[in-house]
């Protein structure tokens, strides 16, 4: 890991601790070119870490200040995700699967994370978790399921056959119409399911709301 904190973009909490970690993918052609645009102070974007294509996480911003990565959204009922969450850039176009470098730079930087600021695998999320409809990354191609095996994130099982809408909501998902909570929620933890609502989504949903509670 190296860290300069390059990146002039970022203010202060706003009296919010750190909650959540978000996980981004820079959506651009390679990493060098989210790296200037997330330290160009006219983009008025930036993330507290960015992760290369070969492994390297380099530190933009201290973690200690609040980065412009989020946006609109919300989780668990609470707005303003900047002021309460720590922001990671994947450097990945969004078209291809994670190398396996940055995936293992990813778990050496959660852990670490984890436990400077005391946070449990419930607390890593996605940007679309967070913003259904509106955001997709990191998309369907990460590997959520590697990260919980390491404790890293939640994964869910097999719950009992329960309505949908208040296992989204127990879980943290904003309010949506129900076919962009349902697509958030798939493309999380279910990320090639097709069709309308059925059995699988609304079992894991379920099991995915009973973690959320014990966390």
């Amino acid at each position: 890991m190296t860290g300069g904190f390059p990146s002039p973009n970022h203010g202060d909490r706003r009296g919010q601790r750190i909650e959540l970690v978000v996980l981004h993918y820079t959506g651009m052609t390679d990493a060098a070119s989210a790296r200037a645009r997330l330290c160009d102070p006219e983009a008025e974007v930036s993330a507290h870490w960015l992760i290369y294509e070969a492994g390297r996480a380099e530190a933009l911003i201290p973690e200690t200040r609040r980065a412009w990565h989020a946006g609109a959204g919300s989780w668990q009922g609470r707005d303003d995700v900047n002021s309460r969450s720590i922001g990671i850039e994947i450097a990945n176009p969004g078209d291809r699967p994670f190398a396996a470098p940055q995936m293992q730079a990813l778990c050496a930087l959660l852990r670490a994370i984890m436990s400077r600021w005391q946070l449990g695998p419930e607390a890593i999320i996605a940007h679309s978790d967070m913003a259904p409809g509106r955001k997709s990354d990191p998309g369907p191609r990460f590997d959520w399921q590697g990260l919980a095996r390491q404790g890293l994130a939640l994964w869910p099982g097999q719950g009992p056959d329960l309505p949908l809408a208040p296992s989204l909501d127990a879980i943290g998902y904003p309010a949506a119409d129900p076919a962009t909570r349902l697509a958030a929620f798939r493309l999380r933890f279910r990320p090639w399911a097709r069709g309308p609502e059925n059995a699988a989504d609304r079992r894991a949903a379920a099991a995915l709301a009973a973690l959320t509670a014990r966390a």
